[in-house]
């Protein structure tokens, strides 16, 4: 008997902890990420959404601006996870690239931007931490993290551009590469 009250406690324990983590969210990243949304929008209304678009026109032309200058601006500015939201003004066609591009600026630019993914700074922080204990510098470590970075994302956004052309091939279909007004 007193086996089966652990399982029911235990089972029931489980249901209390995810109710836990639930109102911890309530209380923390959805009021955040509601509120990047709003901003996002509000920035984008005050800019004006022809010339946010007509940014990411001039960024659809040149797979440099696409999958790293826009990407990272939008990390550094929006941080994670609205950063990933500025893909809505590019065509079809680039928005898998740009996702995985602005997917990892959010976590690379971390040691450098700590602001970029909050939830993710405690990993960096660890092996920061050895570095320190071994009495160097986390500052290089940092910097290299984001050079690299910088580096690799790009070529995550290009590499995912010619596989996605490559599934459109094979599916038959075409995304479109023109931006909608």
């Amino acid at each position: 008997m007193d086996y089966i009250v652990k399982i029911a406690s235990g089972f029931t324990g489980l249901f209390d902890e995810g109710a836990k983590v639930f109102v911890s969210w309530v209380g923390g990243i959805v009021p955040k990420v509601l509120l990047l949304l709003v901003f996002m929008n509000a920035l984008v209304a005050f800019i004006g959404p022809h010339r946010v678009e007509k940014f990411a026109k001039v960024c659809s032309k040149n797979v440099i601006l696409a999958y790293g200058i826009l990407p990272f601006a939008s990390a550094f500015m929006l941080a994670n996870p609205m950063a990933l939201s500025m893909g809505k003004f590019l065509p079809e066609r680039m928005k898998p690239s740009y996702y995985a591009s602005a997917s990892y600026h959010c976590h690379t630019n971390s040691g450098v931007f700590p602001h970029i993914n909050v939830g993710e700074i405690f990993i960096y922080l660890g092996i920061a931490n050895g570095i320190t204990q071994l009495g160097l510098n986390v500052a290089p470590l940092a910097v290299r993290y984001l050079l690299v970075g910088l580096v690799m994302n790009f070529f995550a956004g290009w590499v995912t551009d010619f596989t996605t052309k490559m599934v459109m091939k094979q599916q038959k279909i075409e995304l479109s590469n023109t931006l909608k007004a």
